[in-house]
């Protein structure tokens, strides 16, 4: 079974839910998913640490699963994408990891560019829809027709 590290804003409800659902529909396509806001330290954190302690325990655990994972799927929502989920897609990126960005925010980054062009690199493809219904259903043909 692939293995697919999920990057992205977990930071309130609506963002977790997209990455919930965006996992859900990968799993239904027979790959196992890390999801940060679920599997990693956030979802349990860790007590009696300070806080660079535990900004040390994420950052390694986030990057061995990177290393551990087939692919990288990343949500580009946001004013900006993550900050966090942007160095997750360069540790992937600079490992041979194929990447994958999934867009339904209409905002704009810089110069009328949809995306950072320096992120865009690092993709092998982006699904953008307006809707996330659509945007979910590009991935997920992609996936039928060729895998990640």
């Amino acid at each position: 079974m692939k293995r697919i590290y999920l990057a992205g804003p977990m930071f309130c409800a609506s963002e977790k839910d997209f990455n919930a659902e965006l996992t859900d529909m990968l799993e239904n396509a027979g790959y196992s998913v890390f999801l940060p806001q679920r599997d990693g330290m956030e979802a349990a954190f860790i007590e009696n640490m300070s806080e660079n302690e535990k900004a040390l325990a994420i950052f390694r655990l986030d990057t061995s699963e990177i290393l551990k994972a087939d692919a990288l799927v990343m949500v580009l929502d946001g004013r900006v994408p993550d900050e966090g989920a942007c160095v997750e897609l360069g540790i992937a990126y600079s490992n041979g990891k194929p990447c994958y960005g999934i867009k339904t925010d209409v905002r704009t980054a810089e110069r009328g560019m949809d995306i950072n062009p320096m992120l865009t690199g690092c993709f092998k493809k982006i699904f953008r829809a307006e809707e996330k219904a659509a945007a979910l259903k590009m991935l997920e043909d992609f996936i039928s027709d060729n895998g990640l």
